[in-house]
């Protein structure tokens, strides 16, 4: 359980493992829900793949029943004070800008859920390869929290991105390749190898182009991912000192008083 990173084995015909193509895989069973430590360690695993000379692509995958759920829930339950909360708030913060940040292009393999944060991870990826079953959406106000509307405006178009994040509906994989934000929607088999298929294709240019390439295009992004994601997660702290995240976190986005016409 946690975060690995490890070097595939080459592509047919080939000897040895895959040097120019990193794995950084994600495994917190059982729906890969990640506490405070986890959105660390990711964020330190994603930084060092890019870092290694040897890479030039980075695959982030996931152990288990999909692709990412988001923060933690329990762990904020369980902590009386705000401690955790702002644990989670820059643990993400973290993770999502490393990879952004990553000196090499980041490939998503998205399977199954990718829910809240994986919206961050996915959102922030340089292309995502996506199985059949994987499904897309921040379901945050059904659990007391805000963000991630930064990513997920990077995966759909700007009035989708507000209705699915108003009603908390998700997305199919197939609805993100017609927008153009999947690069290709496999059976969840193949999930993996399409994703090192896609990315040792890009490990095949230049080392140094590629890295000089990515911070290119980052520096013509019109939105300033961190800043922007930041900005959010202000208004999610102030919905946990006002009370409001813990009422509708207590009933997981079941009814609250002013939805029934009380006093909120």
């Amino acid at each position: 359980m946690g975060v690995s990173t490890a070097r595939p084995a080459g592509p047919e015909g080939a000897k040895g493992p895959d040097k120019a193509v990193a794995v950084v895989t994600v495994d917190f069973p059982p729906v890969n829900a990640l506490p405070v430590r986890g959105w660390y360690a990711l964020a330190d695993a994603v930084r060092a793949a890019g870092r290694d000379p040897d890479v030039r692509c980075v695959v982030l995958a996931a152990e288990g029943r999909g692709f990412n759920a988001g923060v933690d829930i329990k762990e904020l339950q369980r902590d009386p004070g705000h401690a955790s909360l702002i644990g989670a708030n820059r643990g993400c913060a973290e993770a999502f800008a490393a990879v952004y940040e990553c000196e090499v292009p980041v490939v998503a393999a998205v399977g199954g859920h990718c829910l809240g944060g994986g919206i961050g991870l996915a959102g922030n990826a340089d292309a995502i390869v996506a199985s059949d079953d994987a499904a897309f959406g921040l379901p945050e106000l059904d659990r007391g929290a805000l963000g991630a509307a930064t990513h997920l405006a990077r995966l759909v178009p700007q009035h989708l991105m507000r209705a699915l994040y108003y009603t908390s509906r998700t997305a199919t994989a197939a609805e993100l390749h017609a927008h153009g934000s999947v690069w290709k929607v496999v059976p969840r088999a193949r999930l993996l190898a399409e994703a090192l298929g896609l990315a040792r294709e890009i490990a095949r240019k230049d080392g140094t182009l590629l890295r000089l390439a990515k911070a290119a295009i980052n520096g013509i992004d019109p939105v300033d991912v961190r800043r922007s994601y930041r900005f959010e997660q202000g208004f999610t702290f102030e919905a946990g000192l006002s009370g409001v995240a813990d009422r509708v976190r207590a009933g997981f986005g079941g009814h609250t008083p002013d939805q029934e016409g009380g006093r909120p």
